[in-house]
């Protein structure tokens, strides 16, 4: 039996006044005390009657670590980060040897170990990434093919309020279907004029975007709320690649002539903002010639899409071969007895399981691949 963590020391002591008055044998006192023998034979050693400290437990770190970093060194190091905070071990090393090359420099990971246990490493929190989007572009061979959508990059009005401008437009002719000065980047602030575009101009087929919010998130499949409603209208939430631009160069190219037509410099206000972009549209869609079109303005070209709003969004179904479960108000699907997490995006909304393995399910919303569900681990992979 080991002794009591609450009162170890006064046993030892009281282990040490029997020894000494010699009543009890070395197997009575560790019959008494519910230890080894060993453990007694080593208390009475150690005890030393001029040292109170002689009874509390040593330290098991050996005495000396034959390949620990010399003093010198550490302090060295310790000293170079401090005078160069923004550096990590790596630069500071490089410089060290260079400035030092008669000195034995540690390894790398010792080095940043020395930083981490002397307080200098600042530790990063892990962001999370919206899933990459694995699928095709659908090709933009006709009006309504593929619209573009994004945020250009916010700025401050002379109020000292910030302008969102969202736009819209469409990929095959150019044509700017919307430019709106926005207060924030949200779902409840963006949503309506998605509607209001659709009702006048009906559906895409696609809608590109880059992988920001409201767009995107780090949710299963990168769906948004606003995406999800994409889905469920049929059209398709096409993603670029993160730091790829280019992908969706030509809303790039006329964000490119917003800037420098109507937001340079910038209005008083919203409203003022507002009426300097709908006298852009109206000059880039009515009569900017455009290059890429034979120097026709993109009204020439484009046509209103044949696919029109629905009065009421229909539920998705999915087909005999595919299981079907339910997201409930927490984010989750039951299965087999269980509270599988999926996304709160999804809440309210019906998903297809696919058996691709014994263990192993394609999982999707409507035509949109979320993942794999490996019902062993209950995880849901990219």
């Amino acid at each position: 039996m080991p002794w009591k963590e609450t009162s170890a020391m006064e046993q030892r002591m009281d282990l040490i006044i029997d020894w000494r008055r010699g009543e009890y044998s070395i197997v009575e006192l560790s019959r008494i005390y519910g230890v080894s023998r060993k453990t007694v034979y080593k208390w009475v050693g150690r005890y030393d009657p001029d040292n109170p400290d002689s009874l509390k437990e040593r330290t098991r770190d050996p005495l000396s670590h034959p390949n620990a970093t010399p003093a010198e060194i550490v302090d060295m190091i310790v000293k170079a980060k401090l005078a160069n905070q923004r550096w990590g071990p790596k630069k500071l090393l490089a410089r060290l040897e260079r400035e030092h090359p008669d000195c034995r420099w540690p390894a790398l990971s010792t080095a940043s170990e020395i930083l981490r246990r002397h307080g200098l490493v600042k530790h990063r929190h892990l962001r999370r990434h919206t899933p990459q989007y694995a699928e095709p572009f659908r090709g933009c061979n006709e009006p309504n093919a593929v619209w573009s959508a994004d945020y250009k990059g916010q700025f401050r009005l002379g109020n000292g309020r910030l302008c969102y401008p969202l736009t819209i437009s469409d990929n095959y002719s150019r044509y700017l279907l919307g430019c709106w000065a926005l207060e924030r980047p949200s779902y409840e602030q963006t949503q309506p004029w998605f509607e209001w575009t659709f009702r006048r101009y009906g559906l895409p087929y696609a809608i590109r975007t880059d992988n920001g919010s409201p767009f995107a998130a780090v949710a299963v499949g990168g769906l948004s709320r606003l995406s999800v409603w994409f889905i469920k209208l049929g059209i398709i939430p096409e993603r670029i690649e993160v730091g790829q631009p280019q992908q969706n160069g030509r809303h790039e190219r006329m964000h490119r002539t917003l800037k420098e037509s109507a937001v340079t410099p910038p209005r008083d206000n919203h409203a003022q903002q507002q009426r300097v972009f709908d006298r852009f549209q109206d000059e880039f869609d009515n009569r900017r010639p455009h290059e890429a079109l034979g120097q026709q303005p993109p009204a020439s070209v484009y046509k209103r899409s044949m696919r029109d709003y629905p009065t009421k969004i229909p539920r998705i179904g999915y087909g005999a071969d595919t299981l079907v479960r339910h997201i409930h108000t927490n984010g989750c699907m039951k299965w087999q007895g269980r509270l599988i997490y999926v996304s709160e995006n999804l809440i309210g909304e019906d998903i297809g399981l696919r058996r691709i393995s014994e263990h192993e399910w394609n999982m999707r919303f409507s035509f949109h691949h979320l993942g794999i569900f490996d019902e062993r681990s209950g995880k849901i992979r990219s």
